[in-house]
C-alpha cells in the first residue's frame, strides 16, 4: 500500500471517529432536547388537569346550589347569569381539548375516557341551564355518578401524565450517560489510533526513506548496476524508488554511449590517419610519374640527339594521364569538404539520362577493359529526360564504374536502367563480378574517409571517398543509393533518383 493510501485511510479513520463523537454529540443533544419538551409537556398537562379538576369542582358546587334553589323558590335564571354559565361550561370543554392536545400515543386511551365522561357531564349541565326557567323540566344534576365518573377519568389521565414524565425524566438520565460514556471513549479511542497510525507511519516512512537514502548513497559512490527493490510501497515513495532506478539506467546508457562515442571518434581518427597515408600515397604516385617523366624529357631536351617524336608522344601522354588523376583526386577532396560545410549546390536542368550514361561509358572504356573485363550495356534510348543536377549525375555514374573497373579482373561489368511509372523515379544499376563485399563490409562502405578493408588501399589504390561522394550527391539530388554484393561474386550498385522537379529539393 503507498505512503498516500496509507495517510488517506488514517486520516479517513480519525474522522470517522470525530464524526462519531459529533454525532453521538448531537444525538445526545436532540434526546435532550425531545425529552425536555415531552417533560415540559407533561408538566403543561398536570396543569391543565388540576385546572380542569378546579373548574369541574366549581361548575358542580354552583350547579348544585342553583339546583337547590329552583327546587325550593319560584326565583328564575337571569338571561346574563345564564349566559355567563353557559361560558363557564364552554371554557371548560376548551379546557378538555388543550388537555387533549398536550398528550401523546400513550395517554390517548386515558384522554379518550375522560373526553367521553366529560362531555356526558358537561351536557346535563348544560341541559340544566338550558331548562332552568322551565318549571316542568325534571332535574337530574344531583346524580354524581358522571361528576364521579369524569373525575376518576381525570385522575386516571393524571397519574399517566406523571408515569411518563418520571419516564422522560429516566430517559434524559440514561441519554445523558450514554453519551458521556460514547463521547469519553469515542475520544480516547481517537487518541489511542491515532498515535498507533502515528507510530506506524514514521516507522514505515523512516524504513523505506533509509533504503532510499542507501541506494542513492551507492549509486552515488558509482554502483550503477545497484537497484532499490525492497522498497514496500507502490505509490509515491515507490514511484521515487523506480524514478531513481531509471535514472541509473539512463546514466548508465550515457556512460556507455559516451565510451562509445569516443571509441567512434577514435576509429574515426585512426580512419581519417589512414585516409592521410592514403591521400598522400596517391597524391605522391601521380606527382612522381609527371615530375619523373618531366625530368626525364627535359634531360632529352638538353642532349643534342634527335627527338623520338613518338616516344614524347607517350611520356607526354603520361604525364597528362598522371595529372587528370592527381586533379581528380583533389576534385573529390574539394567536394566532400564542400558536402561537410553544407556549400554544395545543386544546379537543376533538363537533361536525358541515357546520354549521360553513353558519354560516361564511352569516356571509361578503356579503364573497364583495362583489366581484360568485358563492358555490357543496356538500352537507354526509352529513358524520360529528368530535372535535376546533369554534373553530379555523371559524376556519380563515373565514380561507380571506376569503383567496378578498380575491384574486377576478367570479369562482367554491366550498366542497366530503367523507369519506374508509379515511383516516377529512374534507376540506374552498376554491377561487376568483382572480389564483392561482405555484410559488414558494405555497412561501412558509404562511409568517408573508410574502405572495406585496411588492405584494400595497398593492393587497389584509392582513398575511400568515391562512394561516400555518391552517397551524399544522391541525397543531395533526391535520391538514393543502395548495394547488393556477395563476398567473391561481384556487387551491385543501384541509384535511384526522382524525375520529376517536385520530387527534387530546391536547395543543397
Amino acid at each position: 500500500m503507498s505512503l498516500r493510501r496509507r495517510l488517506t485511510l488514517s486520516l479517513f479513520t480519525i474522522l470517522i471517529l470525530f464524526a462519531i463523537n459529533v454525532g453521538t454529540h448531537f444525538w445526545g443533544s436532540y434526546a435532550r432536547s425531545e425529552s425536555m419538551v415531552a417533560y415540559r409537556q407533561a408538566v403543561t398537562a398536570g396543569q391543565l388537569s388540576t385546572e380542569l379538576a378546579k373548574q369541574l369542582e366549581d361548575q358542580r358546587q354552583k350547579i348544585l346550589v342553583l339546583s337547590t334553589l329552583r327546587e325550593n323558590t319560584d326565583d328564575r335564571l337571569a338571561d346574563a347569569d345564564q349566559r355567563s354559565a353557559l361560558n363557564s361550561i364552554a371554557a371548560t370543554r376548551s379546557t378538555v381539548e388543550a388537555l387533549g392536545g398536550m398528550g401523546s400515543d400513550v395517554t390517548a386511551l386515558q384522554f379518550n375516557l375522560l373526553r367521553e365522561s366529560s362531555a356526558r357531564l358537561l351536557s346535563r349541565w348544560r341541559a340544566f341551564y338550558d331548562n332552568y326557567n322551565d318549571p316542568q323540566w325534571q332535574s337530574d344534576v344531583d346524580d354524581p355518578i358522571p361528576y364521579l365518573e369524569a373525575s376518576q377519568r381525570l385522575k386516571e389521565l393524571e397519574q399517566r401524565q406523571a408515569f411518563i414524565a418520571v419516564q422522560r425524566a429516566n430517559v434524559i438520565d440514561r441519554t445523558i450517560a450514554l453519551t458521556d460514556r460514547i463521547t469519553v471513549l469515542g475520544f480516547i479511542a481517537s487518541i489511542f489510533l491515532t498515535a498507533t497510525l502515528g507510530f506506524f507511519l514514521v516507522r514505515y516512512t523512516n524504513d523505506n526513506l533509509k533504503r532510499l537514502k542507501r541506494g542513492t548513497q551507492r549509486l552515488g559512490a558509482g554502483e550503477l548496476d545497484y537497484r532499490i527493490e525492497d522498497i514496500d510501497d507502490d505509490g509515491e515513495l515507490g514511484d521515487l524508488a523506480t524514478a531513481f532506478n531509471s535514472m541509473t539506467d539512463k546514466l548508465r546508457r550515457a556512460i556507455d554511449e559516451e565510451k562509445d562515442a569516443k571509441l567512434s571518434a577514435d576509429e574515426a581518427n585512426a580512419a581519417k590517419s589512414r585516409f592521410l597515408a592514403n591521400v598522400s600515397h596517391e597524391l605522391r604516385t601521380p606527382l612522381n610519374a609527371i615530375i619523373g617523366y618531366s625530368e626525364m624529357l627535359h634531360d632529352e631536351l638538353d642532349d643534342q640527339t634527335p627527338i623520338d617524336r613518338n616516344q614524347y608522344q607517350n611520356d607526354l601522354d603520361k604525364i597528362v594521364l598522371s595529372g587528370r588523376q592527381l586533379l581528380g583526386l583533389i576534385d573529390d577532396i574539394l567536394d566532400l569538404s564542400k558536402i561537410e560545410t553544407g556549400k554544395m549546390t545543386l544546379v537543376r536542368e533538363q537533361f536525358h539520362p541515357g546520354e549521360a550514361l553513353t558519354m560516361a561509358v564511352d569516356a571509361l572504356a578503356p579503364l573497364l577493359r583495362r583489366n581484360g573485363n568485358v563492358l555490357q550495356c543496356g538500352d537507354f534510348s526509352g529513358l524520360p529526360t529528368i530535372n535535376n543536377d546533369a554534373v553530379k549525375f555523371r559524376q556519380i555514374i563515373v565514380n561507380l564504374l571506376s569503383n567496378a573497373a578498380k575491384f574486377t579482373q576478367q570479369g562482367v561489368i554491366k550498366v542497366s536502367a530503367s523507369f519506374s511509372q508509379a515511383t516516377e523515379r529512374l534507376e540506374i544499376a552498376v554491377s561487376d563480378t568483382g572480389i564483392g563485399m561482405t555484410t559488414e563490409q558494405q555497412a561501412l562502405v558509404f562511409e568517408a574517409f573508410v574502405q572495406a578493408e585496411d588492405t584494400t588501399s595497398n593492393l587497389y589504390g584509392g582513398t575511400g571517398l568515391g562512394l561516400a561522394i555518391c552517397r551524399d550527391f544522391c541525397a543531395l539530388m533526391g535520391g538514393e543509393i543502395r548495394v547488393a554484393s556477395e563476398p567473391g561474386e561481384g556487387s551491385t550498385f543501384t541509384v535511384s533518383l526522382p524525375v520529376g522537379p517536385e520530387l527534387t529539393p530546391e536547395d543543397a
